[in-house]
């Protein structure tokens, strides 16, 4: 079997749930500016905002700005659509306080890989701030190699294009046989690391994009990070323990 030296996670869905907190934290943002005037129910916004957010994309910067553009005048005629718009991000940001967690098995499997000799890191799609700031409130980053942390937004590449693993490879001066991609997309992260040449793990995890279909099959597929660890063990001679 060929020597492993490198493993590499995607984030979303892949270390937390990111479907699940994303509809909480939505709802808590909603409820939020209904409480400071906005006249309208959950459910009716919700709808409004899932659409707002699958025409300007999930790293859109004002998606509670053009939800209030897109209601009846008469939902918001006297309010201050600043102090609405407010209310929704402080309730969301205050959201992940309470729900951004890793699943139950990645930090336990992060400190052990810590006492291997793999370096350990990060290919994610995304802005820079936003998902270093998962990186950190998931407490994985004392786990993690430096070096090895590629996100989207700061090298002009993302997923599904397979240049965005080569380049991590690149960077760690590594060739891509020799590192592990582990993510929980089919098209983005599994067919795109295999065409980078990289081995592929999918975590079924149960996101969102879990039935999309891919066009490649990956090395590995895991439903938690035990039996990644048993794979690394017993495929690779990595021997991840406390």
């Amino acid at each position: 079997m060929k020597h492993l030296r490198a493993v590499l996670f995607d984030i979303d869905d892949t270390l937390y749930s990111t479907t699940a907190f994303a509809l909480r934290a939505r709802k808590n943002a909603l409820q939020a500016m209904i409480g400071a005037g906005l006249r309208s129910t959950v459910d009716d916004l919700a709808r409004e905002l899932s659409e707002t957010i699958a025409e300007f994309g999930s790293n859109y910067e004002h998606h509670f700005e053009k939800l209030l553009e897109r209601l009846p005048a008469a939902v918001t005629r006297g309010l201050n659509r600043a102090v609405l718009v407010a209310a929704g991000v402080a309730a969301y940001h205050d959201s992940k306080f309470e729900l951004l967690r890793p699943f139950p098995d990645v930090l336990p499997a992060f400190k052990r890989l810590a006492h291997t000799y793999l370096v350990r890191g990060i290919v994610t799609d995304g802005l820079a701030i936003k998902q270093a700031e998962k990186i950190i409130r998931l407490g994985i980053y004392p786990f993690l190699s430096p070096q090895a942390i590629f996100i989207s937004d700061q090298i002009g590449i993302s997923k599904p294009n397979p240049k965005i693993f080569s380049r991590a490879c690149a960077d760690l001066d590594l060739p891509p046989d020799e590192v592990l991609i582990v993510g929980d997309h089919p098209a983005k992260d599994i067919d795109a690391a295999n065409a980078a040449g990289c081995f592929t793990a999918l975590a079924r995890r149960g996101g969102r994009h879990q039935a999309d279909p891919g066009r490649t099959k990956p090395d590995f597929t895991v439903r938690d990070f035990t039996q990644l660890l048993s794979i690394l063990s017993r495929r690779f001679k990595v021997r991840a323990t406390t």
